[in-house]
């Protein structure tokens, strides 16, 4: 694997520098990080790459994509990470659009691909239920056919930004006969349909992120269908492979160690900077060490995809690390900031207008928030202890 970059990726780098500074939103410069995003404020950064040209770089160019090879692709999230964008919304882009490309029929490719590209139509996921997280077989949101449409009665919980969501993509039982894998089939589901209710849960941060999702007489056309009929656990396998390769966020943990390293030379201890002593500067140092190996695990996935092949149980590793590594960092900051990473203003609490000033300097605003906010990365996408039981079965044959 080489990874030396030709003067073509130098070029293209600076390419990618240039365009970032002049067009990345100036309200999303400003924004507050510890404020919620707006759908409208989410969305802006992908308008402007949909209008570039630059929304799916994973994607096959007949579909949208960029062209871009693997390296302009490693180049493109080192540079977004680089430059703190706003990260795009996945679950058209990263997880819908790819099962779509390869088990959509011709009618659903037209669609689906150009709401997802567009970005005028925001999708959620339908997958986990109150004991099918991590056990998704177990599943029982069931869809009935009837005629040309499909019945679906059923609780999902933990969809994230369903608040604004057009679409779901839902997992849904159609057989209860045989293994619980072979009964589960791929709906799309417009979110407007009567029998839809979506219900806030508000997270450890005080963030309204995730949320139940309510299906009661839900009348699907039945040319929603993705693939076949009870294939839909194939499809789903595959969705979370790509998921969970990107749950790995490299770039993003790489530019979050530096801001580490920053907080810790502005910090003090025993007098001296925190950065020299010896017990923390040992912590980045492993830390660091992790963050490469995962990065060289990374492009190893990315040259099979080069390649025409799938993830495979590399996204289980991938997953792994990288969402250790996240709660890693988001700990090390914690313990460089101190005392005054103890207060915070939940958003909820802001957005009431608070008037109460905030302590302690500016780096150690929203570090509580997220602390708390990436507990879930180990229990998202699959939790971690799944992924280590697929990685004992598909590589270690045990």
């Amino acid at each position: 694997m080489d990874l030396a970059f030709t003067k073509e990726d130098e070029n293209f780098r600076q390419e990618v520098k240039d365009f970032i500074n002049k067009n990345f939103p100036q309200k999303l410069k400003d924004i507050d990080k510890r404020t919620d995003l707006t759908r409208e404020d989410m969305l802006s950064w992908h308008k402007v790459l949909y209008k570039k040209g630059w929304i799916a770089p994973q994607w096959p160019e007949e579909y949208g994509g960029t062209g871009w090879n693997i390296t302009q692709r490693y180049i493109w999230d080192q540079e977004c990470a680089n430059a703190g964008t706003t990260p795009l919304i996945p679950f058209g882009l990263t997880m819908l659009g790819p099962v779509i490309i390869g088990f959509g029929n011709e009618d659903q490719k037209d669609w689906v691909l150009k709401g997802i590209l567009s970005g005028n139509d925001w999708w959620c996921q339908g997958y986990s239920e109150s004991g099918a997280g991590s056990d998704l077989a177990s599943l029982r949101t069931k869809a009935e056919k009837v005629g040309d449409h499909y019945i679906v009665n059923g609780h999902k919980t933990w969809t994230t930004l369903a608040q604004f969501a057009d679409w779901m993509f839902c997992l849904v039982r159609t057989k209860n006969d045989g293994k619980p894998q072979e009964g589960i089939s791929f709906l799309l589901i417009d979110m407007k349909t009567d029998g839809i209710d979506v219900k806030p849960i508000i997270t450890l941060d005080g963030g309204h992120e995730v949320n139940e999702v309510f299906l009661e007489d839900v009348k699907v056309p039945a040319e929603n269908l993705v693939g076949e009929e009870n294939m839909g656990w194939t499809i789903a396998k595959f969705l979370l492979g790509n998921e969970r390769t990107g749950i790995a966020g490299v770039a993003r943990s790489k530019k979050a160690v530096e801001r580490l390293k920053d907080i810790a030379s502005s910090e003090y201890i025993d007098g001296e900077n925190l950065i020299n002593d010896s017990d923390f500067n040992s912590k980045i140092a492993d830390l660091e060490v992790d963050l490469t190996a995962l990065e060289y695990t990374e492009l190893r996935t990315l040259a099979k995809e080069s390649k025409g092949e799938g993830p495979g149980a590399e996204s289980s590793i991938l997953k792994i690390k990288g969402t250790e590594i996240q709660q890693r960092i988001t700990e090390l900051t914690m313990e460089a900031v101190g005392h005054y990473s103890n207060p915070y203003l939940t958003p909820a609490f802001e957005r009431q207008g608070s008037n109460y000033l905030t302590i302690g300097p500016d780096y150690s605003h929203g570090v509580a928030q997220n602390y708390f906010n990436t507990r879930k990365t180990s229990i998202y996408g699959g939790s971690n202890e799944i992924q280590k039981n697929i990685i004992a079965k598909m590589v270690l044959g045990l």
